[in-house]
């Protein structure tokens, strides 16, 4: 089992979560918004560039499963369900709870998503 645990910490709070309940984080200016598979939200008074320097600092080489698009997003590549360039709609799930997050995102950010993601789905399958 995965012990490694992201923590965030502000002077009021402090959290940990595991790297692989996080679906995404979203920026709003200074504020980061970290949303878990169950949906519960966690609000950081921090920029996605700080959340994201904390992500890579405390996961090293597994911080790779986070992946930035756009400004405003960091994601969980391993909750990517559908991506719809022309609506310019990402849909994130775990498919197996009934939770869906569906999120925007521009056509430029998704198709640079679309395209990693199908570059790297075949050095996965192999591993």
């Amino acid at each position: 089992m995965n012990s490694r645990v992201i923590i965030i910490s502000n002077a009021n709070e402090l959290v940990r979560v595991k790297p692989e309940r996080v679906v995404y984080v979203e920026s709003d200016g200074n504020y980061s918004k970290m949303v878990l598979h169950d949906k519960t939200e966690h609000v950081f008074t921090m920029n996605l560039a700080h959340c994201q320097q904390l992500i890579e600092e405390q996961l090293g080489k597994e911080a790779e499963t986070f992946i930035r698009i756009g400004k405003q997003l960091i994601i969980n590549r391993a909750y990517v369900f559908k991506i719809n360039i022309n609506k310019q709609v990402l849909m994130m799930s775990d498919m197996s709870l009934n939770h869906t997050f569906t999120l925007s995102a521009s056509k430029e950010a998704l198709k640079q998503l679309k395209a990693y993601l199908e570059s790297t789905s075949g050095k996965e399958a192999k591993q």
